[in-house]
């Protein structure tokens, strides 16, 4: 007998290629959104302090200059694994007093505007990083991560990656990122794509769900 939580994890998965296709046909209005890390993001629902989005990681997509891949989310993550390998790199931190050598990073919070726009703003908290060893999950597979752990994910070689996400907001959290010690206040700007940039990115999806499921 199949586990009550392959279950629910199959019945997830049927609830996300129903979406996918209502996008893909053009049922459902919803556009891409590139983030500044260099992955696209289709969020398929945001319904109070819970979201789940479809991920994308590309071999070409390149993250912004300014952005930093090291950050911790203001919510709790469960992610799938629908295709391809995904690397996630956790970073340990320890609060360096001011005055004491040894510092590597400055931690920045994240606010993010409606608009797109995300504000990195400087904190005067100073923190030595200590990258961990990677964890690799491919497809099929699912990794959890807490609110406030940073970390960095990112594609684990070169083929094409995505992850059906799950975020659960923390109240009090805030997203943070970590920066040079001397940076100063930036901006990133998470960008939408057309519907026709969308719809194509869409079907790529859901032929490589199809390829996975059948290997």
């Amino acid at each position: 007998m199949r586990r009550s939580g392959a279950r629910a994890m199959d019945h997830e998965l049927e609830r996300t290629l129903v979406s996918l296709e209502e996008i893909a046909s053009g049922e459902r209005e919803l556009r891409a959104v590139r983030h500044p890390l260099g992955f696209l993001c289709l969020p398929l629902l945001r319904e109070g302090l819970r979201g789940i989005c479809v991920h994308l990681f590309e071999a070409g997509n390149r993250a912004e200059p300014d952005a930093s891949p090291m950050h911790a989310h203001s919510w709790e993550l469960r992610s799938r694994v629908l295709y391809g390998r995904v690397a996630n790199l956790p970073v340990r931190t320890r609060a360096v007093p001011d005055g004491e050598e040894g510092a590597t990073h400055r931690v920045f919070e994240v606010h993010s505007h409606s608009d797109g726009v995300d504000e990195i703003r400087p904190t005067p908290l100073l923190v030595r990083s200590e990258p961990g060893p990677a964890r690799i999950s491919t497809g099929g597979e699912t990794y959890t991560l807490p609110a406030g752990e940073f970390h960095a994910t990112a594609l684990e070689g070169p083929e094409p990656a995505a992850t059906l996400v799950h975020g659960l907001s923390v109240p009090g959290r805030r997203d943070l990122s970590l920066g040079p010690l001397d940076g100063r206040p930036r901006r990133t700007t998470r960008r939408l794509c057309d519907r026709a940039q969308t719809v194509h990115s869409v079907h790529t999806v859901l032929r490589r769900i199809d390829a996975q499921q059948r290997a």
